[in-house]
């Protein structure tokens, strides 16, 4: 799978990410490592994830992928939370998510920019992840009212110099974007933003002058408001908008993962 150094900073990712926040949903535990498996094999070589998907179950699973794997590369979050904690058994989790479809308070995150929360979380992240470093490390839908922002800019830039992240940046919709590139720029050297074909949400940071790095969320919006094109098509016309970065994708099924590798084919 083509590979991009993703503008800005000096990450190397390939075209297409896969995207985690779904894969709780393939079942236990083997079918789970079997499908990212599949993602290596096929030329994902960066995955994204969170300490709120699969309620800290991803981050844990990826942590196979990343001892098989040393040359993979990931993106994990900070600032919103599982209920009940990340280290819930995979019962338990599927317990409280089921609870939650009738009992929406049962399953829903906890939103915190306190910075000593986010050192607890970062300690946490690596522990499931098996890793001392993470290559990208994104605040979660970051609101700019819930943090203090010099604060974190400062904590960051000390991690890098560190050596535990390679690089930081923010993740979320279009308005939350925007609400740190006005104020606080020096939080997002990188950004991850939600985006579709029709209404172009990503634009929020090319008007900023910056390119588009990670964007995600074409299908989905596509399907929602009834675009019946193919998945082939949709991502076709995706990479031509975001020409120079990478797009996160998903899939529960491993025969499907294939057709990424052959959408960059025909596009290149």
């Amino acid at each position: 799978m083509k590979q991009v150094i993703l503008p800005g900073c000096n990450l190397v990712s390939s075209r297409f990410i896969f995207g985690t926040a779904s894969l709780f949903n393939v079942g236990p535990g083997k079918r789970r490592i079997e499908l990212l498996e599949a993602a290596v094999e096929n030329g994902f070589t960066h995955f994204d994830t969170a300490p709120f998907y699969g309620f800290g179950m991803a981050e844990r699973d990826l942590s196979h992928i990343l001892k098989r794997h040393r040359s993979v590369t990931l993106t994990t979050k900070v600032g919103i939370y599982s209920p009940g904690g990340e280290s819930s058994s995979y019962l338990a989790i599927f317990l409280r998510k089921a609870a939650g479809r009738a009992f929406p308070s049962v399953s829903r995150p906890t939103v915190d920019f306190n910075l000593r929360r986010a050192r607890e979380a970062l300690e946490g992240s690596l522990q499931r992840l098996g890793r001392d470093y993470i290559d990208l490390y994104m605040l979660h839908e970051p609101e700019i009212g819930l943090l203090k922002a010099d604060e974190w800019v400062a904590w960051l830039e000390t991690l890098v110099k560190s050596g535990t992240i390679g690089a930081f940046g923010i993740a979320g919709t279009a308005a939350r974007v925007q609400g740190l590139l006005d104020h606080t720029p020096a939080l997002a050297p990188v950004v991850q933003v939600l985006d579709s074909l029709d209404r172009q949400e990503a634009d929020v940071v090319t008007r900023y002058g910056n390119p588009l790095q990670i964007t995600y969320g074409y299908i989905s919006a596509a399907r929602e408001r009834g675009d019946t094109r193919s998945v082939h098509e949709i991502l076709r016309c995706a990479l031509q908008r975001n020409r120079e970065g990478a797009i996160i994708v998903s899939t529960k099924r491993p025969e499907r993962l294939g057709q990424y590798r052959q959408i960059l084919e025909d596009v290149s």
